[in-house]
């Protein structure tokens, strides 16, 4: 935990490739303070058929998912962070953001908790 999909347009990869893209959000998520480096997972999925728009304008968009407790102000930096981030890699795509949403603790459970 945390997890970081980015949803994108295919055609953005020929701008930058997936790795690069996951490198650089790794920085910008581990520099946020809010993680432990070893448990931020990043995935990129590229849509070849899609529409955004009024036609096919490139986007993307990073959804993250982190377990609850951070403050609203924190999650808030951290989309910004990331936004700023995408900016400066994609100078000229218009269509570029991100949300954080929370697990709820309470419900959360996976294989290393049984």
């Amino acid at each position: 935990m945390p997890h970081f999909v980015v949803d994108c347009s295919q055609g953005i990869l020929q701008i930058h490739d997936e790795e690069s893209i996951i490198t650089r959000l790794r920085r910008v998520v581990s520099a946020s303070g809010l993680f432990e480096e070893s448990d931020i997972k990043i995935r990129i999925r590229p849509f070849g058929v899609y529409a955004a728009g009024s036609g096919r304008e490139d986007f993307i968009h990073t959804f993250a998912w982190i377990m609850q407790g951070r403050s609203v102000e924190q999650r808030a930096v951290l989309s910004k962070a990331i936004v700023s981030e995408l900016t400066e890699m994609f100078p000229l795509l218009p269509r570029i953001a991100a949300n954080i949403a929370e697990f709820e603790q309470a419900t959360y459970f996976n294989r290393a908790m049984m």
